[in-house]
Order: structure tokens, then sequence, then C-alpha cells
């Protein structure tokens, strides 16, 4: 009797058991396809240098400082020790970041660039708590110090894989240098943590020519030739073999065919990332003139967009052109429905072929709903710039090298913060209808546009601050 009841029990802890393993077993193998994501995995460096609670340091321990200075234009690694929050890594690589940015603090006689820390530049070995790469932004027309830090929280709100980021004082030498953001580069330790170790392919799309067209930077299907698509396979973060190139040409195809979505695009990410993007009116971004960016991960013939630099986001792009546009008006109203021209929204298929398929487009929508009501109408932004600028302002007003004075920092703030609340009381409107959510409409009626009079847009940032020099 005790073996026969032995062996009924066995079995039935056996069925379980299988069961349990066969759930596991689709779990894995079907979750991306059902829609679940990878569970992140935890780094060490994520409750180290970006606990976003407070004020980092960094001292950057470089033998010849001015002679870096002198080299910046040719973005080449230099060595050097860094000592985080009293802990000394050796050996790193460091060298100057940014494109135009850089160009116009070296035009302007500034010496405030934002740099990249690499600490595997020398030795395979070498991380920090796990962390390859970060880079420390210095708040380039950003007199809020608040755009990128508000932005990447944005975008984790809406579970969108993003940049970590916390504010830091960094001294050279021992000397005070200033208030940075340091933040996450998308490298092989952002893959891990957002995508496990088995994660896809990260690519950074961009031109080599601004006036080229570009069409690759684009997402746009060319032809079925690798050689086609250089603006993207060049800015490879891993090695990618031939199988790889070929996988994300047929989603491209797919993409831009309009053509199994779901297969050649993770819609749901892709859509989360667009309200944020569509909401802080970047125009130099993939849905402005340039078209870039932003970076692209790819894992299983499954495309989505990730965030990144957004210095001149909240309208301030257009500022540093021959004819700047600094119409708050237009901006804080601006349409979430094609939040580009015609001719641009055309060419941009991972939101055009998007927009047209009707479920999405009400997902968009709905998105945009929710961001809405947690991030402003229940007070969760006035709560989080007040916590982060009564933490840094003490830094901001010390800060040596800063492009502003602080004066201009707490107006820019202000003006910031003005800003985001009046749009999202337009995108609340348009998504009602109170507003017209397209240019077409908006040119046809704009009486109901929300009043947008007391915002000075160049008041969050300009070259004009680079040219005053105020320090």
């Amino acid at each position: 009797m005790r073996t026969m009841l032995k062996h009924k029990y066995m079995d039935g802890i056996c069925l379980i058991i299988f069961s349990i393993a066969l759930f596991a077993v689709i779990f894995f193998y079907f979750g991306e396809r059902l829609g679940l994501r990878h569970a992140e995995t935890e780094q060490p460096y994520v409750d180290k240098i970006f606990d976003d609670s407070y004020v980092h340091s960094i001292d950057l321990q470089v033998e010849n400082w001015e002679a870096f200075l002198e080299s910046a234009s040719g973005e080449e690694y230099q060595s050097c020790d860094i000592t985080i929050d009293g802990e000394r890594f050796e050996n790193v690589g460091l060298r100057v970041k940014g494109n135009n940015s850089k160009n116009l603090v070296e035009k302007y006689g500034h010496e405030r660039y934002s740099l990249k820390v690499e600490f595997d530049h020398y030795s395979s070995e070498m991380n920090y708590y796990g962390l390859d790469k970060m880079s420390l932004d210095a708040s380039f027309q950003d007199n809020s110090y608040l755009k990128n830090y508000m932005t990447f929280d944005m975008m984790r709100h809406m579970d969108v894989p993003s940049p970590l980021c916390s504010y830091t004082w960094v001294t050279v030498n021992g000397q005070d240098w200033g208030l940075f953001l340091a933040l996450e580069e998308p490298e092989e330790a952002f893959a891990i943590r957002n995508f496990g170790r088995d994660h896809g392919r990260l690519y950074k799309p961009d031109y080599k020519d601004v006036n080229a067209e570009n069409p690759d930077v684009a997402l746009k299907y060319i032809d079925d030739r690798e050689e086609s698509y250089d603006n993207i396979f060049r800015k490879a973060k891993f090695d990618i073999s031939t199988a790889d190139k070929q996988r994300l040409i047929r989603s491209l195809k797919d993409l831009s065919e309009g053509k199994n979505l779901e297969q050649a695009v993770h819609v749901d990410e892709v859509l989360r990332y667009f309200t944020v993007q569509v909401f802080v009116v970047n125009l130099d971004s993939y849905l402005g003139p340039t078209g870039h960016n932003y970076y692209l991960y790819e894992e299983d013939g499954r495309l989505s967009m990730l965030p990144w630099d957004y210095n001149l986001a909240y309208c301030t792009y257009s500022l540093g052109k021959p004819d700047p546009v600094n119409d708050s008006r237009l901006y804080v109203n601006y349409p979430i429905d094609t939040p580009a021209s015609g001719e641009i929204m055309l060419e941009r298929p991972m939101f055009h072929q998007l927009m047209l398929q009707k479920q999405y487009f009400q997902r968009y929508h709905k998105y945009f709903s929710d961001f809405l009501e947690f991030y402003f109408e229940n007070g969760y932004f006035e709560k989080k710039t007040s916590m982060i600028t009564d933490m840094i302002a003490p830094y901001v007003k010390k800060d040596p090298t800063a492009y502003c004075s602080y004066e201009d920092y707490l107006t820019g703030v202000q003006t910031f913060q003005e800003f985001c609340k009046l749009r999202a009381e337009s995108v609340r409107k348009q998504l009602n209808g109170t507003i017209p959510s397209t240019i077409k409409g908006q040119q046809q009626d704009d009486s109901g546009f929300v009043d947008a009079s007391a915002v000075w847009i160049p008041d969050m940032g300009e070259v004009e601050d680079l040219k005053n020099g105020v320090r």
C-alpha cells in the first residue's frame, strides 16, 4: 500500500514538474512574441553612480589637461585615472564628445565639453561595477540642466529601455570643473541590463553628410544590398554578421511596405517611444529634418527605437539656425499626429506606417492619455522637477564653467516647467478634439490654442549664451 501511494503521488509530482517546465519553455521562447519584454538584468553599477537621489563626485586625473583640451577636435581617447565617489579606477579612456555642440563650444572660446569615459578602452577586463562606458553631459544649450534628465525619466516611465543618468560634480586634478549629467552609454552593459545576456543587435544610425538623402538613417528600405545601409551598419555597437544585416534589411522592407508589422517592429514599445518623443518637440531627431539621434535595437527581426540626446529638445533646435523660429504658441500646441511636415513624415516609415494602422493610432493616443494623467495631471512632474532643482541648485550656483549665470539657470528652470505644463494642457485638448492634432487642422483652426505668450523659448538655452560668455 505504501509503495502504491508513493507511486501515486510521484506521478502527480512529476506531472506538476513537467507542466512547470513546459510553461517556462513557452514563456521564454514565445514571451517576446506575446508582447512580454525580457526582465532587466540587475547590474551593480545601477545603485552606484546612477543612484540619482544625490549629486555624485567624479575627479578626472589627467596628466596634461591643457593638452587634452587643445586636442578636443580630434576626439582621440587619452588615458586617465578616475575617482568616483571616492573609488579610484586607473587607466580608463577619456575623450571629448559631441558634433555641433563641440564645434560651437570651441568656436566661442569655451572649454566645457561633454566627455566620454570608456572603462574598457585599454583593457577588456576593466569596468565600473559592470559598466563599460558612460558620458558626462555638459548641458549644452540647456540652462535648466533638466532636458536630458527629465526626458529619460519620461521614457523610463513609459517602459522604454533608456540610459540611466544622475548628476555629478566633476573636478579635474582636484580643481572644480562643474556640474555634469552622468549618462549610461548604450553599449554592452546597457544591452545586458535591458535585454539580458542573449540580447540582440544595437546600432546608432547617423549620417556622414547632413545634406545627403540618408534614407537608411530614416529607416527606409532601399534595396537588398548591404552596402546601401552603411549609415546603419558602420555604426553597429557589436560585431555583426551577414545574417544580422540581412535580417535587418528584411525588417526595413516589411516596414516600408507596411507588411508584417508585428514581426518587423516591436510596435508597442515604439508607440511608447514616440509618445514622449513627440511630447518634448525634439526636432533634432528622427521626426526632424536630420532624422537621427536615436538608437536602433534589433532582436529576432523586430526593430525598436531607443532614446538619445535631448539637449536641443523642447523646441530649442531651431534657435541656432540662421533664421531661428521662436514661436512658443506654435511649439506648445505642436500637433501630435503630424509632428512634422508632410515631406518629412512620408520619409519616416517607423512613424508613418504605424500611424496608418487604426489600432496603432488609437493605442498611441491611449498611451498619450496615460502619460499625461500620471506625469502631469497627478502632480508627478512638479514634485520631480522641484526635488531635482533643489538638489542641484547649490552646485549650479558654484559651477565655474557654466554656460549661463545662476539667475539664467533659475529662469531656465521656470521656463522649462511652464513649457511642459502648457504642452501637457495642449496635448490633452488635442486628444479630446478641442485643438486639431494635425498641421492641416491647426492651419484651418487655431482658435482653441493654449496661450503660451508667457514662455520665452530662448530662456531654456541658446547659442547666444555661448557668445556672451558669462564666466
